[in-house]
Parts: C-alpha cells; structure tokens; sequence
C-alpha cells in the first residue's frame, strides 16, 4: 500500500494493525496531548495538604493491618517532608457500605468531604509504595482547574470478554489505569463524576473489572477525558524518578500452609468427564493432598462423586451447597480451607497456599475475584464465579465461613440459582466481608493485559476455549522451582 493512500490517523492506525499486529508501534497517551503537557508544566503549585490520598483498603484483618501500616508510613514520610500532611484515607472506614470498594458509591462522600479542600484525590493500593515528593512535582505538571485522570495506561491486546469486547475494531485505543500503580483525578473532575453517580444510571448492574468500568465512566463516550498516562506512577522501581511503586502481588507471610490444610472440590458433570478432567490431572491434581470430584454421576475411573443433586444448565447453587455440607461432615477430611473450581480451572495450589498463610482461619474469610451487583444501588457483594449465570466457581472459604454460612438458614432459592451470587448475599447479609484478590482470573490469560498479568504470580485462570490448557498452565502457573513447598 502507498503512503499516499493513508490519509487520516485512523487509516494509519488499521495499516499498522494489519502490518505488525494489534497495539504494534501506537503509542496511545490520553488526555490532554503532549504540547499540552508541555505548556501546563508549571502552572500548579499544590502542597501535600491538598492531596488526599485513598487506600482502597479491605474489611479482612489483614488486609486492614497492611492498608494500616501503609498509612503510618506516608504520614511518616510526610512529617520527615516537613510541608504539611495529605489526608489519608483507607476506603473501608469511609461508611459501613461494603460496596465502596468499587470506588463509584465512594464519589459523593469524598467531594463532600474533602473536595472544598483538596486539589487532587490519588488512589493507591495496600501494597503501594508512595514517594510524596516525587508524587508532587507530578501533579503540580497539571493545572488543578482542569479535569484530569492520571495513571500508568494499560490496554487491551484483543477485545476481551471481560470488558465486553469494548473497542472491539482498536482495543488498543483505549487505556485504564493500573491500580497498583495508583491513579489521580483532579477535584473538578471528581466532583462532577459525583454528581453523575447520584442521578445517572449506570449501564451495567455489574461491578466486574472496576479499572476498566472506572476510566469508562470517566471517558463518558467521548465527553469526559481519556486516562493521561504518566511514566512517573511505576510498579516496578526504575532509576528514574518513580512517584509509586509496587511491592508484591503475593506476600510473604511466612511459610505456607501445609497441603493437608486445603481441600479442593473440583465440579463437573458427565459430558466432560473426558474433556476436563483430564487436563486437571495432567497439570495441578498432584499438587492437593485432598481433591474430590463431584458430578452428576458416579465414575469410578475418575472417581468422581455424586452428590444426589441433578446436573443444571444455568447456575449450580444446589451443587455448591451438597459441596458445603459434605465439607463439614465426616466423610471428607478434616481441613481449614475449602477450594471451589471448576472443571476447566486452572490453579497453582502451592501459589495459594503461599497466599492463605496471610489469613487466619479461625475467621470467616470469602477470598477470591470479587465482583459487585448494584452496588451503586446499596447492593452487595461477591466471589465470582465467572462464565456469567453458569457460575463456575473459584473461590476459596474458611472452615468458619462455611460453618457460619450453613448454620444460617440462607440458602438457594433452587438448584439452578447463580451460586456465587447467592453465597455473595448470604455473606453480605451475615457481615462476613468478601476479600478481593487479583491473582484469580476468571478467563484466560488473553483476556487480561499482558502488562498486568506478566508482574503477577497468578494463582488461576479459566476457560479452555481456544487455548492449550496444559501449555497455559505451564507457562503462567508452574513454578519452575518451587521454592514452597513444606
């Protein structure tokens, strides 16, 4: 093709595309434009008293003590600074509302109360390192009148699922921002995003990827800013200036709990007895010391075990539940932590079990991706199954949550109800807190940013579809040397 038949940036763009791949040699900033930046570099002079910076923090005990400790350390640091102390905010004492981690229900609160004040909001992680200094000379490059979304730009290599295959013609067209790299937004524009929340529906009742549904809402269909990208918001440390930095996605909390203390019930049913479970065997089975598989029938080549409870297409709640109480019988072995996948998960268990040291079992602990239904609308929470009303489940519960839950009374209102929405509103309802951990993916790793998912050490993925599950599994899961194991 000639040059000369490329007359606009988009026919450049679909050239590229065509030539070298998706996202191959688009750079992609957002915002305003680089001349922009440029002329704006010194037009603000905002102190660490304008800046309010929110820990999006969870209810679990560990993860409270670490958002905690995160907050000693940068009012520490800012006392050492001697320019004033930011406000320092860690989002689960913000209300009583568990929702308000999806950041949206949070909006109206935070201009309120802090927005007369301050200049910019930055939300960082628990695990989010934050050099003030550097994090002001950053945001004094934007003047504070103008509306601003700042953050380390991911994107899309190919529509995903998990976004509903938005920008589906150039997924590379539109960023998010890393939360473990924090992100900012200016006062002006968090204050307008607040109003919208409370008077503007928003277009889906599920909170499922809250950094691409967040920059989404800020971009407005072209009406609000598109996310700046800022080399400064780091999570690897580099020998530049780095405003934030990442710690760890797995943390040490010492050595991991032993095999014995998880039990894996792995479902599946009799049409893909030979299709699934094979691959289960063949990558992650000889990591548990306890794995039961359940189906609709009985096989014992697998073996497999039949629960009394007939095969559903949509939602397998009456499943989950025989799952539940055979758990806490005598029929299985005694252990504290109790595994739910499907039969076309993927995990690294000794992963998880480096994971599950930070938790204590004696609480009732939900741990795994954590979606939201309504939550704008005082709705509540849950962990995910993925795969929609199929609700193939991944989730990871304490033996005090199950036997909280059970002795409950709540329950499927039928067989075929979605059960990882169901067990979400049974926690809600009893205070139990659903704890969020980006290391279980409900879909395949093409379906995530690269970028995210190759600083990760993932505990699982989902889906055999169009993919070798066993090579998956052995490039993102396998451990070349365990280093865990007791």
């Amino acid at each position: 093709m000639s040059p000369h038949n490329i007359v606009d940036g988009c026919k450049l763009v679909a050239v590229l595309t065509l030539w070298l791949g998706p996202c191959a040699g688009v750079k992609h900033t957002g915002g305003a434009n680089a001349a922009e930046r440029r002329e704006h570099t010194t037009h603000s002079s905002v102190g660490l008293g304008e800046v309010v910076l929110v820990i999006q923090s969870q209810r679990n005990s560990y993860h409270a003590r670490r958002a905690g400790q995160r907050k000693v350390e940068i009012l520490q640091q800012a006392a050492k600074l001697g320019q004033g102390a930011p406000v320092v905010l860690l989002l689960h004492e913000l209300s009583e509302f568990d929702g308000d981690w999806s950041i949206l229900p949070a909006l109206p609160h935070l201009s309120a109360t802090y927005g007369q004040s301050a200049s910019w909001f930055f939300f960082i992680e628990e695990e989010t390192r934050v050099t003030l200094s550097a994090l002001l000379h950053v945001l004094n490059r934007y003047p504070v009148q103008y509306e601003w979304f700042l953050g380390k730009r991911l994107h899309d290599k190919e529509a995903s699922i998990i976004h509903h295959y938005a920008f589906s013609e150039d997924p590379c067209s539109f960023g998010y921002p890393d939360p473990a790299a924090g992100w900012a937004l200016s006062t002006p524009l968090l204050h307008r995003l607040a109003a919208r929340v409370q008077y503007e529906p928003l277009k889906s009742d599920f909170s499922i990827d809250l950094k691409h549904e967040i920059a989404l809402f800020i971009w407005e269909e072209g009406n609000g800013p598109k996310l700046t990208a800022v080399p400064e918001f780091c999570t690897e440390a580099r020998d530049d200036d780095c405003a934030s930095t990442f710690t760890t996605y797995l943390p040490n909390c010492g050595d991991p709990v032993s095999e014995k203390d998880v039990f894996v019930a792995v479902k599946t049913c009799a049409k893909f007895h030979s299709e699934r479970v094979p691959v289960v065997k063949a990558t992650w089975e000889k990591d548990a010391a306890f794995l039961e598989y359940y189906s609709d029938v009985t096989d014992a080549s697998i073996p497999t075990i039949n629960l009394g409870v007939p095969n559903t297409e949509r939602g397998h709640c009456g499943k989950t539940f025989a799952i539940l109480r055979r758990f806490l019988s005598q029929a299985v072995p005694r252990a504290d932590w109790l595994l739910i996948v499907d039969d076309d998960t993927l995990v690294s268990l000794p992963r998880l079990r480096r994971l599950l040291r930070c938790y204590n079992p004696k609480e009732a602990v939900s741990l795994g991706e954590k979606y939201g239904y309504g939550l704008v609308q005082n709705g509540y929470s849950y962990t995910t199954g993925g795969g929609g009303l199929l609700c193939l489940c991944r989730m990871v519960l304490s033996r005090v949550a199950v036997s909280r839950l059970v002795s409950s009374g709540c329950g499927c209102f039928s067989d075929d109800a979605p059960d990882d929405m169901v067990l979400g509103r049974c926690f809600t309802s009893m205070g139990v807190p659903i704890t969020h951990s980006p290391l279980f993916h409900q879909a395949r790793p093409d379906d995530y940013s690269e970028t995210l998912i190759s600083s990760q050490q993932a505990v699982s993925f989902h889906k055999h579809w169009n993919i070798d599950p066993v090579a998956v599994y052995k490039h993102w899961l396998q451990d070349t040397h365990p280093r865990d194991e007791l």
